[in-house]
């Protein structure tokens, strides 16, 4: 079995615009007379590798508690496209993809609305980027929002740079931070080895 870690370092990880910096902090170091090591973060939810849940555009969407782990796991296909993609683009993608997409576009490739309608028809469950949003910054509110409304999950900052483009078994379990609107994940792509 083949494992890809395509997760972000959280502390080398680009940052949105806007969102804070992470921050690490000792409270405890044995060497400096400390009996053990111990710290503690500060970090907004969308940095590194993140799952945003339907809280984050709908105030009566799902938040990442409610979302049984069965949607992280399973089946997915990595792509590789960048730019504005479209429904027709979708349309050419699609049929040799699993239900859980991951986009492979070095940060630039954005969804167009008729892309997110297409996916919908397609039975699309999970759609990923290595890139910091699936939308260009003058349409993120609108493809995140109609993402949401079709009921399909998003998996961001993905760092796609060591695995080939093929199917896959995803495993992108969020944190259990039960009220809140996305989760630091920890992606993993498992493969079976060729000739195995």
């Amino acid at each position: 079995m083949l494992l890809y870690d395509i997760s972000r370092d959280v502390f080398k990880s680009e940052i949105y615009g806007g969102d804070p910096e992470p921050k690490a902090e000792w409270l405890s170091k044995i060497e400096y007379g400390g009996e053990y090591n111990l710290s503690r973060i500060d970090m907004c939810t969308h940095t590194g590798t993140h799952i945003d849940a339907p809280f984050h555009y709908l105030d009566d969407g799902d938040k990442i508690g409610d979302l049984p782990l069965s949607r992280f796991y399973g089946a997915c296909t990595v792509v590789t496209i960048n730019g504005l993609i479209t429904g027709e683009d979708m349309e050419q993608i699609l049929p040799h993809c699993r239900k859980k997409v991951l986009l492979r576009g070095e940060g630039e490739a954005f969804l167009t609305p008729s892309a997110v309608f297409v996916m919908s028809d397609y039975g699309v469950e999970l759609i990923g980027t290595d890139g910091l949003s699936l939308a260009m910054p003058e349409d993120d509110f609108d493809i995140h929002r109609e993402l949401f409304l079709n009921n399909i999950l998003i998996l961001e900052g993905l760092d796609l740079s060591r695995a080939p483009d093929g199917d896959y078994v995803l495993c992108a379990f969020p944190l259990k931070l039960t009220s809140l609107e996305a989760s630091p994940a920890r992606a993993v792509l498992l493969a079976q080895e060729k000739g195995i």
